[in-house]
C-alpha cells in the first residue's frame, strides 16, 4: 500500500537533489567561463602546436608524451635523465637541466631554432624524499623546491614571452592532492605543490592584467597517488600502505583533454575526490582528522620500511 504520508518527503527530497544537480551544473559552467576570461577557444590543429613536456623520460611525463604523439603533436622532452626507450618520430628529447636558467636558456635556443616556439608548456617533472622535516638532507630538499616550484618560474621566463606576444598559448602544472593536504613525511614536497597551486593561480592574474593576454589558457592537474617509481616506497609496502592507486594514462587523459579543448581549468583525480579541492573550508578539526588519517599511514609504511633496511632485507 502507498504510504501518502511519504509522498511529500519524496517529493522534496527529488527537489533537492534536482537543485544540486542543477546547481554544481552552473557552478561548473560558470567557473570554466571565468578561468577562461570569458575567451573563446579556436579550433585545435594538432600539426600547428608545439608542447613543451618537462619530466617525460618516465612515468607519468612518458605517457603524457606518448599520447600527444599518436594525436600527431610534435612533442619536446626537457629531462636531466635520457630516455630508455626509442621515441615517437615526433618527438624530439633534449637534456637540460631545469632548475638551471643557462641550461633553460641553451635548450630554448636550440628549440626555436629546430621547431619554433612551443605553444603549450606542460610542467610536469617531480621528486619526491622520503623524510621528516629534521631528517631531511639539505641536498635533497633544495632538490624538492628547485624542480617541483623554482623551475616552473625558469620555465616560463624562457618560454611565456612568446605566448604573451601572440596572446595564445596554454601553460599546465601537474601537482599533486598535496596541495591541498600535508601530511608528515612529505611536507617539503607539499609545501612545494601547494606553492605550485599558488604559481598556477598567480600566474593566470598576471596574464590577465599585467600582460595582457587573457587568452593564453592556465591549467593544474592534482592527481591522488600514482602507480610510479616516485613512490615506490610505499607502493613496496601495499598491505599496509592500502591506498588506491592511479595508472600514470589517467593522469595523461586529463592533461591531454585541457590541451585538446584549450580550457583552463583545474582537475582532480580520480574525479569523485573532487571535494577535496574544499578542504581548507572543512572546520579544522576535520582537517586534522584527514591530515593524521594520513599521516598514520605513511608512518606505519615507514615502520615497515626502516625494520627492512636494520634488517638487511631490503633491496636498494
Amino acid at each position: 500500500m502507498f504510504d501518502f504520508l511519504s509522498a511529500p518527503i519524496i517529493t522534496s527530497s527529488l527537489s533537492v537533489l534536482m537543485g544540486s544537480i542543477v546547481l554544481y551544473y552552473l557552478h561548473t559552467k560558470i567557473s570554466e567561463r571565468v578561468l577562461n576570461n570569458f575567451q573563446v577557444s579556436d579550433t585545435w590543429i594538432p600539426e600547428n602546436e608545439l608542447v613543451l613536456l618537462t619530466g617525460g623520460s618516465g612515468g607519468i611525463g612518458r605517457q603524457i608524451m606518448e599520447d600527444l604523439s599518436r594525436q600527431k603533436v610534435r612533442v619536446v622532452v626537457l629531462d636531466i635523465n635520457r630516455p630508455t626507450f626509442e621515441l615517437p618520430e615526433n618527438a624530439t628529447f633534449y637534456q637540460t637541466d631545469i632548475t638551471s636558467a643557462s641550461s633553460l636558456s641553451e635548450t630554448g635556443t636550440a628549440i626555436r631554432k629546430s621547431h619554433g616556439e612551443p605553444t603549450v608548456i606542460v610542467n610536469n617533472a617531480g621528486v619526491y624524499h622520503h623524510g621528516t622535516i629534521l631528517g631531511m638532507p639539505e641536498e635533497k630538499l633544495r632538490q624538492t623546491f628547485d624542480v617541483n616550484i623554482i623551475a616552473h618560474f625558469l620555465i616560463m621566463k624562457e618560454f611565456l614571452p612568446s605566448m604573451v606576444r601572440m596572446n595564445r598559448g596554454h601553460v599546465i602544472t601537474v601537482a599533486s592532492m598535496a596541495s591541498f593536504v600535508t601530511s608528515g613525511e612529505m611536507v617539503d614536497y607539499a609545501c612545494a605543490k601547494s606553492g605550485a597551486l599558488a604559481f598556477q593561480e598567480g600566474l593566470r592574474q598576471e596574464l590577465k592584467y599585467w600582460y595582457k593576454a587573457p587568452n593564453v589558457r592556465t591549467s593544474i592537474i592534482h592527481p591522488f597517488w600514482v602507480q610510479t617509481p616516485m613512490i615506490k616506497g610505499f607502493t613496496k609496502y601495499q598491505a599496509d600502505f592500502g591506498q588506491p592507486l592511479l595508472d600514470p594514462k589517467d593522469v595523461s587523459q586529463a592533461v591531454v583533454e585541457h590541451i585538446v579543448t584549450r580550457k583552463s581549468g583545474q582537475t582532480i583525480i580520480p574525479r569523485h575526490f573532487t571535494v577535496a579541492g574544499s578542504l581548507r573550508a572543512l572546520p579544522l578539526w576535520l582537517q586534522e582528522a584527514i591530515r593524521s588519517y594520513i599521516s598514520s599511514i605513511i608512518l606505519r609504511v615507514g615502520i615497515k620500511r626502516a625494520a627492512d633496511e636494520n634488517s638487511g632485507s631490503l633491496v636498494p
